[in-house]
């Protein structure tokens, strides 16, 4: 496995639409093992394509409770409430800043094996998904967020 540089802001590949993954091959397996390899030794808890330099709509989240890979993400259903919470960013380090999500969503993608998966997510998992997705399309929380500060 590799541990690769995560892409800091000011990067142009943080604000381009990643491109689909056409088809599950072994070098996505690759990717997808690279990825969590550099998010848990960044102590991140999500991780998109783009955040290593790779233009690819794949990402990989862990909030504690097992990693999850999604190739080709999509949020199929928003619903309950919008929540204000603290977040941060492993592309924008040293900052943190307040983020309005919703709560609750449903995303598809492909997992690893390129069948289909549905995942009903609440609270923090739901935030994690919406931040990755985010980074897909060229967003960093930084556009989203109020009250941005330094952190050391």
């Amino acid at each position: 496995m590799a541990i690769y540089k995560i892409v800091e802001i000011g990067d142009e590949i943080l604000r381009e639409k990643a491109k689909p993954v056409k088809e599950v091959t072994p070098n996505i397996h690759k990717l997808l093992d690279n990825m969590a390899d550099t998010m848990y030794e960044a102590n991140g808890v999500g991780l998109a394509a783009p955040q290593i330099g790779v233009s690819k709509r794949v990402i990989v989240v862990d909030i504690g409770e097992g990693l999850i890979e999604l190739i080709n993400p999509e949020i199929v259903e928003v619903s309950g409430h919008t929540v204000t919470d603290t977040e941060g960013c492993l592309s924008v380090p040293n900052m943190i800043g307040e983020v309005s999500r919703a709560d609750k969503l449903v995303v598809k993608g492909l997992n690893r094996k390129g069948e289909e998966v549905l995942y009903r997510a609440k609270d923090f998992l739901a935030r994690a998904f919406q931040h990755e997705i985010d980074h897909l399309e060229g967003i960093i929380f930084v556009d989203k967020a109020s009250n941005l500060r330094k952190v050391e």
